[in-house]
């Protein structure tokens, strides 16, 4: 049976290739859906895709996740640094999830740097641009398997 992935995006992810490109890249995020689509393909994998402006539409996202998903794959985006209604969500549901980021958070200002979200994570992916989602579902689905 097909294993299926929910990918969340947080906050300003729905103007990726428009909003400082610098860092973030080119690519819009309906194309990175592609992409991640085309391999879960492949893989012989479902995935259906989320964005929200909105904390609690993410919370909510999440509760109704649990017995619909296999796995999960969030950028929290801006909320990864803040959310703990985020990640009270993620380890409510106990469904295996793995946090990515397109830029290496660890690399920029002070605050990007702890993410309090990737604590009810199996994983974290950052800083390989739009393959930062794609490592993360390749990693998702092996732990799947």
């Amino acid at each position: 049976m097909a294993k299926k992935i929910l990918v969340i995006n947080g906050p300003n992810l729905n103007l990726l290739g428009e909003r400082e490109p610098e860092i973030y890249g080119k690519m819009s995020l309906t194309e990175i859906n592609e992409k991640l689509k085309e391999f879960a393909q492949k893989k012989g994998a479902d995935i259906e895709f989320y964005q929200s402006n909105f904390e609690g539409e993410i919370v909510e996202k999440i509760q109704k996740a649990r017995g619909k998903f296999d796995g999960i794959i969030i950028n929290p985006a801006a909320l990864s640094h803040t959310s703990f209604s985020i990640l009270d969500a993620l380890k409510a549901v106990d469904i295996p999830s793995i946090e990515v980021h397109l830029s290496n958070i660890f690399s920029r200002e002070e605050f990007r740097k702890n993410t309090i979200t990737a604590s009810a994570c199996s994983g974290i992916v950052s800083g390989f641009g739009w393959r930062s989602y794609l490592y993360g579902l390749f990693e998702l689905l092996d732990r799947l398997s």
